[in-house]
């Protein structure tokens, strides 16, 4: 018989981050982003039933067997946590992994600007950590909050789905709230937490237009708020939360952003030279030509705004790049994968650089 526990040990010693159990067959593992199969026969589908019924926690057995996926975090002695997602596939059961560290890392230990430590004090506002599925948001996240826990005196509550990293206080008071465990939803959470009396709340995911009004709430009463997005980059990250909202509704949306937001910061991992990962981090700040393009809806220059925002601690994917290249952190090829503008960057590469995002800001 698989024994799911034993072989999640055996993944972690060898340093991998996600574990796929798929019927027909053999476990899968990724190992610095490449997946490779185990040496193990293929799966059945009794195999992965059980191990579902061994691994699943009871208040959500009734939500798998009526939506047939489910997410949760399972804890193995030797190994640690682990986020887990249960779901279907043609019919046959199938489960991802994703090793969940021990180690909450910092700032320097991600390889992120030195600017997201400012970031991270801000007294108000709203923070978004973007980015694709994998990208790494949710460790960027923790290390911003980590950041804080070593730095400040403050109150911070977290709504998370599941929890992913465990935290003790060190200079601040922590509370970490389970969705399912701890709270039935994000909305009920949400729904009492400034009588909380927090002065940070993280919220795991923005996923709909309750969370965000919620969350701007919050931020118009002096709270800050950090919480993750799905987008490809920074600027997208706004029309995103806009799309959110019915269409009649996004310019009294847009001037509540011009209000409240504090950053977006957007990542992307990348292979690095030595192995390993490295994250290429887009940041936008809302600066004052920031906050004059959200009210102006100006949306599509805000990259533009990125790219001339240098000493604002702001920088496009490109910029970014284009450093991890000269610093030999990673490959000029990685790199063009990775760019959002692949032909500027290889001139950069070169030594030309054309002043357009100046040129597009002067015009507005």
């Amino acid at each position: 018989m698989f024994k799911i526990d034993d072989f999640l040990r055996l993944a972690v010693e060898m340093h991998a981050s996600d574990i796929h159990l798929k019927v027909g067959q053999s476990p899968f593992i990724r190992l610095h982003s490449e997946l490779t199969p185990a040496d193990l026969p293929a799966l059945t589908p009794d195999h992965l039933h059980k191990t579902i019924q061994h691994i699943l926690p009871a208040h959500l057995v009734t939500d798998f067997s009526e939506q047939h996926e489910a997410d949760f975090s399972y804890f193995v002695e030797g190994a640690g946590r682990f986020r887990v997602n249960a779901f279907m596939s043609q019919g046959q059961p199938a489960l991802a992994f994703r090793h969940v560290k021990t180690k909450v890392p910092t700032v320097d230990d991600l390889n992120l600007p030195q600017s997201i430590k400012q970031i991270s004090a801000s007294q108000r506002g709203i923070i978004i950590v973007s980015g694709a599925t994998g990208s790494g948001k949710s460790t960027t996240l923790a290390s911003m909050l980590n950041h804080m826990n070593e730095t400040e005196n403050l109150r911070i509550i977290t709504i998370e789905d599941p929890i992913e990293y465990l935290f003790e206080d060190k200079k601040c008071v922590i509370s970490q709230r389970e969705v399912g465990l701890d709270t039935l939803s994000f909305e009920a959470a949400l729904k009492h937490i400034l009588r909380q009396d927090p002065d940070v709340i993280i919220i795991g995911e923005m996923r709909d237009q309750t969370t965000f009004r919620t969350a701007l709430s919050a931020a118009e009463t002096g709270h800050l708020v950090l919480t993750t997005l799905h987008s490809g980059n920074a600027s997208i990250a706004v029309q995103r939360l806009l799309e959110f909202f019915p269409a009649n509704e996004w310019d009294q949306i847009r001037l509540n952003l011009a209000s409240n937001l504090q950053a977006v910061i957007c990542q992307r991992l990348l292979k690095g030279a030595q192995g390993g990962v490295i994250p290429a981090v887009e940041i936008l700040i809302n600066t004052p030509t920031v906050r004059k393009l959200l009210e102006k809806n100006k949306l599509d220059v805000l990259p533009a705004a990125i790219e001339t925002g240098a000493d604002d601690g702001m920088q496009t994917f490109n910029q970014s790049i284009y450093n991890l290249i000269k610093n030999g952190m990673i490959t000029q090829e990685e790199g063009m994968m990775y760019a959002t503008n692949p032909q500027a960057l290889r001139m950069n590469l070169q030594g030309i650089f054309l002043d357009e995002g100046r040129r597009i800001l002067s015009t507005i």
